[in-house]
């Protein structure tokens, strides 16, 4: 099994240089970077963990300007979105900055997608959260086709656009590999349709067996799971391990760097116990 690191990236933690070396330093093998362009002062949707909504959600930079910086100081370390929004992002500028990312790590990014749940960051988007998921399922094939074909066109009910040249293409053949977010039958559908890998939200491993199962199930395939957010527990990642869990990203809170790096060094020992 494998041992990545997921977190916010803000203008108050460590920066994604440093943050990126000391990663690879450690025997990691991937970050995931959360994704917020904004949240509106008056919400009325409910933060998914209870209670107030932690500001590292309002403070986050944007993902592939820090994924950038991190994959020019690393060598090997994956560089991934957990999650983008991609309900609240242009299709084809958002393939462009996938596929430069992957340029500029040697094929080392994944893309992580998921359809969000702040419904008023949406609608500030002009996203209608009514039909987020149709929106996400067409965007995800209209990039797609940006990154495979030579002279791309799409025409759907939410994205359409003639043919187009756009470079540069990905490193990665086909793509970069995307991680589908979320759970219950639209996401697995969603990973049948499209997705390479099930990005699952943090659940004890009892809790995530029959989810997985249900999830390959829909896909009909085996599909590779990769845990968000799991705690530093080594009974906890042993469990992971038994049911066939591929990756699990330690969550790292946001901090300054000395605090970081010593939260590093925590989590790191965890992980050598299964190398």
């Amino acid at each position: 099994m494998k041992f990545g690191v997921s977190t916010f990236v803000t203008d108050q933690g460590i920066r994604p240089a440093p943050l990126g070396r000391a990663l690879e330093e450690r025997g990691f093998d991937a970050l995931f970077v959360a994704e917020h362009s904004h949240i509106p002062v008056e919400r009325r949707t409910p933060y998914p963990g209870g209670g107030d909504l932690p500001e590292v959600y309002y403070r986050t930079l944007d993902p592939f300007v820090t994924l950038a910086a991190v994959a020019t100081v690393t060598r090997r370390l994956l560089v991934g979105t957990g999650v983008a929004l991609v309900v609240q992002r242009d299709p084809i500028i958002t393939a462009k900055e996938v596929s430069s990312l992957d340029l500029i790590s040697d094929g080392r990014a994944v893309f992580g997608v998921g359809a969000g749940w702040n419904r008023e960051e949406m609608e500030n988007h002009g996203t209608d959260p009514s039909t987020r998921g149709r929106l996400l399922d067409e965007r995800l094939r209209a990039i797609r086709e940006l990154w495979t074909k030579e002279k791309a066109e799409f025409h759907g009910e939410f994205v359409n656009f003639d043919p187009v040249f756009q470079w540069p293409k990905p490193v990665q053949q086909p793509h970069p590999p995307i991680y589908v977010g979320g759970g219950g039958d639209a996401a697995f559908r969603r990973i049948a349709a499209i997705g390479d890998a099930w990005l699952a939200n943090s659940g004890s491993p009892e809790e995530l067996r029959p989810q997985i199962e249900r999830m390959r199930e829909v896909a009909g395939r085996e599909v590779p799971v990769t845990l968000y957010a799991m705690p530093e527990d080594a009974e906890v990642a042993e469990g992971y391990q038994r049911i066939g869990v591929e990756r699990v990203l330690f969550y790292l809170p946001t901090m300054p760097e000395a605090k970081t790096l010593a939260r590093l060094d925590s989590m790191a020992g965890i992980a050598a116990r299964f190398r």
